[in-house]
């Protein structure tokens, strides 16, 4: 599982701008995708190809038809959406240390949260573009259910070919597993997303809605009492 630690790490580091349903997202990324298809996936589908036994010696003609029934393979795939759901994250991460480490670029930390919110709500809205895009090309790339027999018609195999393939109910069971796996995570996006949006805090909201308790203070302009963030926006802002 080496070679998943520096992504781990990365989605790691997203936390400290998440909020609880975010979380929940990660958590179900980390155990039941990452550690799932390193684990067990692998072993599912190690011998995907050495298995894929067809009743024929025509030179060519298993790997035809091999590619005929598996485009892709299961494995890949599933290790390829895992990487571009976790870019955005990443992405997201480098901006925003990149912003901290600017000279200036400091700042309160609820000023900086408030100054990465747009592009985490954006992090999340290309997360949830790349689960249902891989959603919907695993249901028409493979289906819900690995058939046992493959009947492959093309050349160079010389007539009907009939392909076995190993394990089939192992690897219908492994792709439903992770086709509800990413329904609960593209449910989670969603959600987090929902949140993102009603917790947007307006820049003057708060500000202009609490009640003037008293006038001015003897001696002070009629004005003096007014809240500084009510005040109505000057015209001549220079930057």
């Amino acid at each position: 599982m080496g070679e998943w630690g520096f992504l781990s790490s990365l989605l790691d580091a997203v936390q400290e701008h998440s909020p609880m349903v975010g979380r929940f997202w990660l958590v179900v990324m980390l155990l039941f995708r990452i550690l799932v298809l390193a684990t067990v996936g692998s072993d599912v589908f190690e011998d995907e190809q050495e298995e894929f036994v067809c009743n024929t010696q025509q030179p060519g003609c298993k790997p035809v038809c091999y590619d005929d029934a598996f485009p892709i393979s299961h494995y890949r795939f599933l290790v390829f959406h895992i990487v571009v759901l976790s870019a955005p994250a990443a992405l997201f991460v480098i901006f925003a240390v990149h912003q901290a480490a600017k000279p200036g670029r400091g700042g309160a930390p609820s000023q900086r949260a408030r100054n990465l919110q747009p592009f985490y709500v954006g992090s999340v809205v290309a997360r949830i573009a790349a689960e249902l895009g891989f959603l919907l090309g695993q249901a028409l790339l493979y289906g819900f259910r690995v058939q046992p027999l493959f009947v492959c018609h093309r050349r160079p195999c010389p007539h009907r070919v009939d392909c076995f393939v190993s394990r089939p109910t192992e690897k219908t069971v492994f792709i439903h597993f992770y086709f509800v796996v990413g329904l609960v995570s593209a449910l989670l996006s969603l959600a987090e997303l929902a949140h993102l949006l009603r917790k947007v805090p307006s820049p003057r909201a708060g500000c202009c809605h609490r009640p003037q308790e008293r006038g001015p203070a003897p001696g002070q302009p009629a004005g003096a009492a007014e809240d500084p963030c009510c005040a109505p926006p000057r015209g001549d802002l220079t930057v």
